[in-house]
């Protein structure tokens, strides 16, 4: 089944807050094959709350997420993600568009520390198969 299209434009709730620390970001940088040895957080980071707005997203709208194909990924910052920051996470559905049975939808992924200043931006693409699997 297509997703609704009137989902455009449609933000869902922030995540939960999420303290960075120091271990946090070692962590992330150890998973994704880096090292961390202080001062700002991997550039990729910010996936760490994407990931729990998109599967928020996901979950209000009933959307398995084994019916998605991650198909792009980009980040935009205002300044560097820093142990110390509390960071939330408001996806809005950007885009979507039906090509060849699949829902093509654009994420956008606000992230803003806990003054609500926005710190990064997100984008991401996802390839959803609403046929049977």
């Amino acid at each position: 089944m297509p997703i609704d299209q009137s989902l455009v434009g449609r933000s869902f709730p922030p995540t939960a807050p999420h303290p960075v620390t120091e271990e946090h970001v070692r962590a992330f940088a150890r998973a994704s094959g880096g090292e961390y040895d202080g001062g700002p957080a991997p550039a990729t980071y910010p996936i760490v709350l994407a990931f729990d707005a998109m599967n928020a997203f996901l979950h209000a709208e009933q959307v398995d997420l084994f019916r998605i194909v991650h198909g792009d990924q980009k980040f935009s910052y205002t300044r560097p993600i820093v142990p110390g920051d509390v960071l939330t996470a408001t996806l809005t559905v950007a885009s979507l568009r039906q090509i060849g049975g699949a829902d093509i939808i654009g994420t956008s992924s606000e992230i803003t520390d806990a003054d609500g200043a926005v710190v990064c931006t997100t984008s991401a693409t996802l390839v959803h198969s609403g046929g049977d699997a």
